[in-house]
Parts: C-alpha cells; structure tokens; sequence
C-alpha cells in the first residue's frame, strides 16, 4: 500500500496513466450509451433480432467494417486485422488465430416494468439479462481495435461475434458455430452483466462459472377412473406426486453430491375433476448440473429414475429430455488473460473472485471448440444496497460498465497479441 496526499491508504497494483491504447474516446462512449438505449427499447426475442442485426451491421459498415449476417438470417460476424483488402491488419499479425469477441443479443419474452425514458416501447418484451449491454461492448470494441488496427497497433487480428438466441434452448450459439464464426479462432471472450457486482469491478472465476441447464417434460398416462375404486385403476395423481418426489431423490443418490446435479420441477398438471382419477398427467421442470462429466450423463439417470417411479404406480411415462447447454468452464490462459487486461485498466483490485452459478448460458458450446473463458461484469450503482436481479422486469444496469466492457476487451486484444 501507499498513501496519497491526504494520507489515506492507496493500492499499489492501480494501474500509472494506462500505459495501453485503446482507451474508449468520450465521444465514443456517448454514443454507446445511446445505441444500448436504442436496443433496450426495440427488444427481439431469439431468431427474431432482425432490427437489432441491421442496427449493428450499419454501425460496422459505417466504420469501414465488412460485416457479415449469419445464414440463419439474424446475427453476426464481422473480422478486424484480417482483411488486407479492407486497409485493415495487413501486417504478419493478420495471419495469426483470431481473437473473438462474443456478444449475445436477444431479449426476453418478459414485459418491462421500469419508469426510464429508454423503457421496452414493446409489450411484453425487455432486455432484462443485459445482452443489448453485452452488444453495446462488443460493438464499441470492435470500434476502437478497427482504429488501432489502422495504425497498425493491433498484434493479432479479431473476430466480433453478435450470436442470436441466447436465451432460447439449446442456444443460438449451435447456429452460429454451424455457420463458421469459430473458423480460424483461437480463444474467445465474452462478458455477462452480473447485478450482485458493483459497476467497475469484474467477477472471474477459472473452471466452472455457470452450470449446465437441460428442459425435461414428462407424460405420464394410466386408465383412470373412479376414486372410489383407486385399487382398480392407475392413481395417476400420486404417480405424478411420487414422480415429482422420488426422482430429484434418485437422482441426488445416484451420482457424486459435488457434482450438483438437480432436478427441479415447475409445472405438474392433472385431472379435471375431484372424483375422478385421471387417465393423464403433465410435469415439466430443469435439469441443472455444475459438473460436466455428470451433465452428460444427466439424461440416462433421468430417464432411468422417471421409469422406475412410474412403473411401481402402473403408470406408463414418456419422457421428452431436452439438451440445453453444458456449464461454461474458464479455462486457465483466457481466465488470467481477462484478469491480466482488467488490472492494466483499473488495477488488479477492481477484481473480485466469483462463484459458479447455477444459471445456464449456451457461450459453452464454443469453449466445446476452442478455448475461451466468461467474466462477470459488474452492473449495479456502487452503493446501492438493491439489486435489480436478472429476468425481472425491473433489471437496469449503471451504464459506465459499457466503458468498462470496451476498455476491458481492447486491452485483452492487445495483451492477446503478446502470447504465442
């Protein structure tokens, strides 16, 4: 520690003047802000950003970019230092592994419930995970290293990514990567608004951040009847209740406990009236897993418990498992690239460690591919004692960690270039 000129301690690892380029301009900034104000009141649900695709493929193009739309027809791909006919990145840099910075930019079919001049102008949808902040930040990334490439101060080329249907299971991650946005990369970042970390600060975390998260609904059927007469029939109430109880039981035994793997039931529907015992019934739920190995081998153990507890009750099930998305897993190298590229921003203590979450987020597919890692960006006011949590109504971010997102992957670009 060191004192400054009133005496107060001050920490040692702040960072002298930002020796890197790539600071966002203020200008710049404004701007931004505005854009995610734009998004934020033209929300789209995944495969359906159409607006949200042209608004960002206009910007692009408008910096000299060459952008181009995903063959699914929403999202997008665009390459910095790359492309020596565009001016940009002609130097032996051009030819190594890309960088790739991935956004994600679809909303969610929630109505928006704030009081803010930018507030969802469609009914009942909003951007309450923050992806048109995630947008925003990888946009005015892509901004700033296009000028830095131009000077010829970009190491390494990179890759923007703006995926579609985040938020829509398995993910539009699938559909981007079958369209070739991993092609040529190397490793790949992403950041996730996180409320619970103040703005200015990032979460990191190396290994699991997130878990996996798979969809399961289940038919059970039986030939109903009187409830005078349960023992002549299938009482397919309490299979139902017995489905519902027994199987997240099961399955908490049939596996390592570290490993997390919980099903949790949201829905169960059946019967239509009180003396009589129905012939179907319905139960829908998640499937969530912090250990990888356990998440694949989730949908056996599933299955295998539901038959179990089905059988015993004379009801006969079917089972529609749902594959979501595997847990996000930092890898070492782009974990520490991330710390590396905060600390020479704001120093090393505006970094805190984070837990592993139980939320799913389908950036795993492409750490399935290539290395990459995901850090928490800290969104909520510093000070206030609220939080506005994600998938409500009322989510809002402090809008300078859209500067920090930018700053953050600009340095990491930079930083990028400088490891084999």
């Amino acid at each position: 520690m060191s004192r400054d000129a009133d005496g107060a301690d001050t920490p040692d690892d702040t960072p002298a003047g930002d020796p890197l380029p790539g600071a966002l301009p203020e200008a710049l900034g404004a701007e931004l802000i505005a854009f995610r104000r734009d998004l934020h009141m033209h929300p789209e649900l995944g495969n359906q950003e159409f607006r949200t695709t042209a608004a960002i493929k206009a910007r692009l193009e408008q910096a000299g970019l060459r952008p181009r739309v995903l063959d699914i027809g929403t999202g997008l791909v665009c390459d910095i230092g790359s492309d020596p006919d565009a001016g940009i990145g002609t130097g032996p840099g051009a030819r190594r592994p890309l960088l790739a910075l991935r956004a994600d930019i679809d909303a969610l079919p929630i109505p928006d419930t704030k009081t803010v001049a930018y507030r969802s102008t469609v009914p009942d949808r909003a951007h309450a995970c923050g992806h048109d902040v995630h947008t925003a930040i990888v946009l005015g990334a892509g901004l700033v290293l296009a000028e830095l490439a131009r000077a010829g101060l970009l190491p390494r080329p990179v890759r923007l990514i703006f995926q579609p249907a985040e938020e829509v299971l398995p993910g539009g991650a699938a559909d981007a990567i079958e369209s070739g946005v991993l092609d040529g990369v190397g490793r790949i970042l992403a950041v996730h608004c996180d409320p619970r970390v103040d703005a200015g600060r990032l979460g990191l975390r190396t290994g699991a951040i997130t878990s996996a998260c798979d969809r399961l609904e289940v038919e059970l059927d039986g030939p109903g009847g009187h409830t005078a007469r349960p023992h002549l029939t299938t009482d397919l109430v309490t299979a139902a209740a017995r489905v519902a109880l027994d199987v997240p039981v099961l399955i908490a035994r049939r596996v390592d406990a570290r490993a997390g793997l919980a099903v949790t039931w949201g829905r169960l529907e059946s019967g239509h009236a009180c003396n009589v015992i129905p012939q179907h019934a319905e139960l829908s739920g998640t499937v969530r897993c912090l250990d990888l190995a356990a998440w694949r081998r989730a949908p056996d153990l599933v299955h295998a418990a539901i038959d179990e507890v089905a059988a015993l009750h004379g009801a006969k099930s079917q089972i529609n498992y749902v594959r979501g998305v595997p847990p996000v897993v930092n890898e070492a190298d782009s974990a520490q690239l991330l710390h590396d590229a905060m600390a020479a921003r704001r120093g090393a203590h505006s970094i805190e460690d984070t837990e592993q979450s139980l939320g799913g987020e389908d950036f795993s597919w492409y750490l399935e591919h290539v290395p990459g890692a995901m850090a928490r960006l800290g969104v909520r006011p510093p000070g206030e004692l609220s939080r506005h949590d994600l998938h409500r109504g009322d989510f809002d971010v402090d809008e300078q960690a859209i500067k920090v997102g930018v700053e953050l992957f600009t340095a990491a670009a930079l930083l990028d270039g400088n490891r084999p």
